[in-house]
């Protein structure tokens, strides 16, 4: 069911004109207390970013008197002197659990951004009983023994840009950056340029442990970004949209990076989500 037009100014009153979003749920309307009950985010993000990327959203949500927590990962922006060969997708799990665990987080909204759907999954096996609701930002959503690396060679067949990607020498323990970025603000893609490292390989290499952890978390959101070509993401979409148990929402105006492009949309995302 598509969401009528004034359900969706209710539910993202307040945001930017002109976003154009196709927004499909039967549950995806909460009460305005809903909203403004404080509420805990943690935001992991994609290949090659770090807490950084989620800045605009995160002030958004802090100002509105909610606790964030973006994180980087091991190996990447400001852990990015962590780089090594040992680093894989279970250090990953690691870094999103022990935070949740070392700061003692509960009833919290996970919130993953593309590769991020990697380790966000598999740390939900381990802390799964602390989160109460997820958002897939454009995020994969991995079966059992999946690698992520299996993903980029799939969309390999079919996008230069992904395939440049994977171009890396033997015994490489990082893919390097990318060069250029989708953004339309130059600013903007100056910034993300500025700030993006090398992603460790290792993670995308080791196949994730999953018993349906993630399934079972009680408020679910996949949020689409049809601009960013990925088959992997298509078929994700695709299977939320099945799912009754989703809510999926999908936004044909911003690019993958959405945090930064889309901020404010985002944000309101996430409330409604939380």
């Amino acid at each position: 069911m598509t969401i009528s037009n004034v359900s969706r100014r209710e539910m993202i009153g307040g945001l930017a004109a002109g976003v154009s979003a196709v927004i499909s749920s039967d549950t995806f309307i909460g009460s305005a207390r809903a909203q403004s009950a404080q509420k805990t985010f943690v935001l992991v993000p994609g290949t090659f970013f770090g807490a950084w990327t989620w800045r605009r959203v995160s002030d958004r949500l802090e100002k509105q008197g909610h606790k964030v927590y973006p994180m980087s990962l091991t190996g990447v922006a400001d852990r990015s002197h962590l780089l090594s060969k040992d680093i894989n997708l279970d250090t990953h799990i690691a870094d999103i659990a022990n935070l949740l665990e070392w700061e003692d987080l509960t009833d919290i909204c996970l919130v993953a951004h593309s590769y991020a759907g990697y380790p966000a999954s598999g740390a939900l096996e381990r802390i799964g009983n602390r989160v109460s609701s997820i958002v897939w930002v454009d995020a994969s959503k991995p079966a059992d023994g999946q690698r992520f690396f299996d993903e980029l060679t799939e969309a390999a067949k079919e996008i230069t840009a992904v395939k440049d990607i994977l171009k890396v020498e033997d015994g490489a323990i990082s893919i390097s950056p990318p060069k250029k970025v989708p953004l339309t603000d130059a600013k903007d893609a100056a910034w993300v340029l500025s700030k993006v490292t090398p992603q460790p390989i290792g993670p995308w290499l080791q196949p994730v442990k999953l018993s349906g952890a993630r399934e079972r978390v009680a408020k679910k959101t996949y949020i689409r970004l049809p601009k960013f070509p990925f088959p992997s993401l298509d078929k994700a979409y695709a299977e939320c949209k099945a799912d009754k148990s989703w809510t999926t929402l999908e936004n044909t105006t911003s690019v993958h990076v959405v945090m930064v492009a889309e901020p404010e949309w985002l944000t309101g995302v996430l409330l409604q989500a939380a």
